[in-house]
This record gives structure tokens, C-alpha cells and sequence, in this order.
């Protein structure tokens, strides 16, 4: 097991935990390192890189290399495409959008980059990525079917999917920016199925939404529209202190 791997699966034998997602598109380099650091201090797990569509590798590799010199937590790229590949991150979600239209997300993105990942020596996670309506932009570009807010069964059907198919980590996600997170309904329903760690990540704006989702069965949140808008302020904080209580526990 790869070593990015082996440090979430500890860390999340003590409870749940969180990622801070930047956008290298959004954010100078500097400005990310500063979240980074700030993210980390207040008990942020990971660092997740990506976002934005045209993201270019230049723009990866100085914002994994400033984000790696500010904080010692792992650094993982959530790749758009093949050109968000840069060997200065950690780690990379080798993901396949399961509910997609289109062969490129589900399978040939992948295969196009696989070569060039072994090359580098970037640590390879698999992830099944489950979009869930509204989908927000990442809907539009991934040419996904987003699963209905009052479909778990759906929902289930996909993340069991993934577990099959051998994949680590099943991700739902609502949307950068979705005016609500994916319903409690659907991530109670996943989570009854699945035996492998499940992400939860969109519209998570406030305490009471990772409330909602840590008690649904979520095992990592991942937040990153709250931070463009406010930084690390008293929303993100209060989305970590929520997270930490049920680590405590």
C-alpha cells in the first residue's frame, strides 16, 4: 500500500477526518500555501489540489510545491484531466466519474495518463466518483447524470460499484458551490453498503451541514468553496471543530 494511502486509512481508524480543497485556478501559490497552513493548524487532514477545468501544469506544480514547503500534510491532486499530473504533489485520486456519459471520464482520461503517473512515481488512489444532483459545474464538464437527491438506491447501486470493482475510496460529490450538500438520505444510504471509506464534499458551508453528514456516515469532508469565499474563517472553523468533537469522542 502506498504511503498517502496508509495515512488515511490510520487516520481515519480514530474517526472522521477533513480535506482542504484549493484551486491552484483561483489561488496564487502563496495565497494556497497560507490556507494550507491555516487549514492545518485547525486539524485539516489533507491538502486536495484541483477544481477549476484548464488547470495548466505549471500552475500545479508551483502551487503542490508551496503548499508541500507550508505544511507537512499530504498533497493530493483532483485532477480535471491529464495535464493536472505534476510529480511535486504527494498523491493523485485516480478517479473514474462512474456516472458519466462519456468513455473519457469513466476509463480513457485514465488510461491516458497512467503511464506518465508510473513514470513520475506519483502515488495512485482509486476512486469511484459519484456526481449528485445539482452537480454544479463538474456535472456539466464530467457530462454526468447526476444520481437525484431522492435516489440512495441509485446512489447505492454506483458506490457498491466501485467497491467491486476493487476501487479505495467512493466520493459523493453535490457541486462546487451547490447551495446544499448531498442529502443525509443518500449518504446514510451508501454508507449501509459500503465497507470502503466514503467522502462526502459540495455545498458544505457551516457546522450544522457536517453535523448532518458525520451523523449520515460520511468519513471525510471535503470543503472548498467555504474557504474561496470567507478563507479560513469562522464557518471552516466551525466545520473542523465538528470534525475534531467526533474524533475526541
Amino acid at each position: 500500500m502506498g504511503r498517502v494511502r496508509e495515512y488515511l486509512r490510520d487516520r481515519l481508524r480514530d474517526g472522521p477526518i477533513h480535506m482542504t480543497l484549493i484551486d491552484p485556478d483561483k489561488s496564487t501559490p502563496d495565497a494556497a500555501a497560507r490556507v494550507a497552513a491555516a487549514a492545518a493548524q485547525l486539524g485539516s487532514s489533507a491538502i486536495m489540489l484541483g477544481g477549476s477545468t484548464g488547470i495548466s501544469p505549471a500552475r500545479m506544480t508551483e502551487t503542490a510545491r508551496a503548499v508541500k514547503a507550508a505544511v507537512q500534510l499530504p498533497t493530493i491532486i483532483f485532477p480535471e484531466s491529464p495535464a493536472s499530473v505534476t510529480p511535486a504533489a504527494d498523491a493523485i485520486y485516480y478517479m473514474s466519474l462512474l456516472n458519466s456519459r462519456s468513455v473519457d471520464r469513466v476509463i480513457r482520461m485514465q488510461a491516458r495518463s497512467a503511464l506518465g503517473i508510473r513514470r513520475i512515481g506519483l502515488e495512485p488512489i482509486s476512486l469511484g466518483y459519484i456526481v449528485v444532483a445539482p452537480g454544479m459545474r463538474v456535472g456539466e464538464v464530467g457530462e454526468a447524470d447526476p444520481v437525484p437527491r431522492d435516489d440512495p438506491t441509485l446512489a447505492q447501486s454506483y458506490a457498491l460499484a466501485a467497491e467491486y470493482l476493487g476501487m479505495d475510496l467512493v466520493y459523493l460529490e453535490a457541486g462546487s458551490g451547490a447551495p446544499e450538500p448531498v442529502p443525509a438520505t443518500i449518504v446514510r444510504a451508501v454508507r449501509e453498503v459500503l465497507s470502503i471509506p466514503l467522502i462526502v464534499g459540495g455545498g458544505i458551508r457551516s457546522a450544522a451541514d457536517a453535523t448532518a453528514l458525520l451523523d449520515a456516515g460520511a468519513q471525510v469532508l471535503v470543503t472548498g468553496t467555504v474557504t474561496e469565499e470567507e478563507g479560513i474563517g469562522p464557518a471552516m472553523a466551525g466545520i473542523l471543530e465538528e470534525v475534531r468533537r467526533r474524533r475526541g469522542r
